[in-house]
């Protein structure tokens, strides 16, 4: 799995996770994701459409995130889920709660 994380022109911020988010990488992200809720950021784009796999670990990293960010009044997008995160989002009806573009 690789990741980054960058500020955007708007002052959001920008998560690409690529590979696969699972219970044996979802460690090396975690930092990276309180990293993002302890700035403040009120808009984050989580770029997913290089995520080959995840599973339940990652969902609920990223679950948390979201939740993280709305609880401070923010919002997250995330853009570009396919093929098995987007089948994994839908069996858990993600794709009602979370904001899939």
């Amino acid at each position: 799995m690789n990741f980054a994380k960058q500020k955007l022109d708007s002052g959001g911020t920008l998560l690409k996770i690529e590979g696969e988010l699972d219970s044996l990488t979802v460690a090396d992200v975690r930092p990276t994701i309180d990293a993002i809720v302890a700035e403040g950021s009120r808009t984050v784009e989580v770029d997913l459409s290089r995520l080959r796999l995840i599973d339940s670990s990652g969902v609920g990293a990223l679950v948390s995130l979201h939740k993280r960010i709305r609880a401070n009044g923010g919002n997250v997008a995330f853009r570009g889920v396919r093929d098995q995160p987007l089948a994994i989002f839908k069996l858990l009806r993600l794709d009602k709660v979370l904001s899939l573009v």
